[in-house]
């Protein structure tokens, strides 16, 4: 009789954890070949496609990019959270608040003030909005014990009804629209452009800098690191753990909010329902897939960005169904994250009588 265990690995050498991740994407691959080949179609064409597609033109390596800023953003924002064990699902909305925040200062107050300070002030609001967003459900918890997954997921449609709201509000319509929305912002309130794209790529890498500086440097860092890990010892310690939760998550959404303005001032140039697009729901995955560590978020989110991109190609050059390429990208990031359980555990065969 053979019997299964699962144990988690002391330690593994590098090369033997980065097999595995090679073996798992290998295995992806195959599997999406064989998804393809049932579809009448070349893998290795289609996959050749998803790759020309994020850099085989000015304007193709433009929109990864563009893909790329948000997703890395509102990671670096979860990943915060996710250090210290507060699970924040609510990235997206407040991804939307921060959006809403600028929104506001782009609509009402952009003829009375220079580009330069007003992009500032959209930029600090919507740090404001997000941060203060986050640290609702983070004040819940730390005072009551409230599950944050649920109450940050519910404020995600919560700020979504804020902006179907605002759509309706003539103050901020678009004229002349048959649906009601958001008007276009001016010129002023739109971020400038280094390289054919929106200066957020530049703001992105140097907040990543930031939190990596923040985790492994500073004190705060640290505590926020302790507390993850155990509550207890954190209050052992003598750390006020309801002020680190607190202010963890208002850092959490602060970034989120960023994410919300460079979104509305550097991409859509207005705020509607579709402004996080599912953003801080993906960048969840991509911050395990880095384990929560701010360097790697950075290949990690600039390969997702890769994928959603060629799936758009794909559909149009192969008429392949958005429903199918979808499939493809969710094997590629399931059998990635299957990789990570395998890296941290092994399974160990047992039997009888040996």
């Amino acid at each position: 009789m053979t019997t299964l265990r699962i144990a988690r690995r002391k330690t593994i050498p590098g090369m033997q954890a980065w097999l595995i991740r090679a073996g798992g994407l290998l295995a992806a691959l195959l599997i999406g070949a064989l998804i393809i080949v049932s579809l009448g179609h070349n893998p290795l064409a289609v996959y050749s496609e998803m790759i020309n597609a994020a850099f085989g033109g000015r304007i193709g390596f433009n929109q990864t990019v563009r893909i790329f800023v948000p997703l890395l953003g509102a990671a670096l924002a979860v990943g915060l959270a996710f250090k210290m064990r507060f699970w924040n699902i609510g990235a997206e909305g407040q991804i939307l608040v921060g959006g809403i925040a600028a929104t506001y200062f782009a609509l009402f107050h952009a003829a009375h003030m220079p580009r330069f300070m007003l992009l500032i002030v959209m930029g600090l609001a919507a740090a404001a909005a997000g941060g203060l967003w986050g640290l609702l459900p983070a004040f819940f918890r730390a005072k009551w014990g409230t599950n944050e997954t649920l109450f940050t997921l519910m404020l995600n449609y919560v700020a979504l009804g804020v902006i179907v709201y605002l759509q309706s509000v003539p103050s901020w319509r678009r004229e002349g629209e048959l649906h009601p929305i958001i008007d276009m912002f001016p010129v002023a309130a739109r971020l400038p452009q280094v390289g054919g794209i929106h200066i957020g790529w530049i703001m992105v890498f140097v907040l990543t800098g930031l939190v990596y500086f923040y985790l492994a440097k500073s004190k705060q860092g640290y505590q926020l690191t302790v507390v993850g890990e155990s509550e207890n010892t954190a209050r052992y310690a003598g750390m006020n753990v309801k002020r680190i939760i607190m202010r963890t998550m208002l850092f959490s959404g602060a970034i989120a909010g960023l994410v919300g303005f460079w979104q509305v001032s550097g991409a859509d140039f207005t705020l509607n329902e579709t402004t996080a697009g599912g953003v801080g729901f993906t960048a969840i995955i991509v911050a395990w897939l880095a384990r929560l560590n701010p360097i790697i978020m950075v290949p990690a989110a600039a390969g997702i960005a890769i994928l959603e991109r060629g799936a758009v190609r794909i559909q149009t050059i192969f008429s392949i169904p958005a429903t199918i390429a979808s499939v493809l990208i969710g094997i590629i990031l399931f059998s990635m994250l299957a990789c990570e359980f395998f890296v941290q555990y092994r399974v160990i065969y047992n039997r009888k009588g040996a």
